[in-house]
């Protein structure tokens, strides 16, 4: 996650209470999805960034997971996101997501 949306997430964790924020992400591998995820939760893991030892517990999901899936209007969902989720590793990205959210989302 770029330095950017680093100070972004943390200026809303901030502002609206780290409990009324989630944060989605759309990253195309597991690794990189759940580095992101790493990132809002406890904190930028390569102590470059805003969020450095910033322990934000964050929800944190990715587009692809069935939640926020089924919170998207379909016919947006279908033209946004289904070519790239044909693709997709989605059960490696879900599985990766759902070991960071057990491991340091507090929300």
């Amino acid at each position: 996650m770029d330095l950017e949306n680093q100070k972004r997430v943390k200026e809303y964790a901030e502002e609206l209470g780290a409990e009324n924020v989630i944060v989605v992400i759309g990253a195309a591998e597991a690794e990189a999805a759940g580095l992101a995820a790493e990132t809002v939760t406890a904190g930028d893991p390569t102590y470059a960034g805003p969020l450095t030892g910033v322990s934000l517990g964050l929800a944190v999901y990715h587009i692809c997971e069935d939640i926020i899936k089924e919170a998207v209007d379909d016919n947006v969902y279908d033209e946004q996101i289904s070519m790239m989720e044909m693709v997709l590793d989605v059960d490696e990205i879900k599985k990766e997501m759902e070991t960071i959210r057990s491991q340091y989302s507090k929300y």
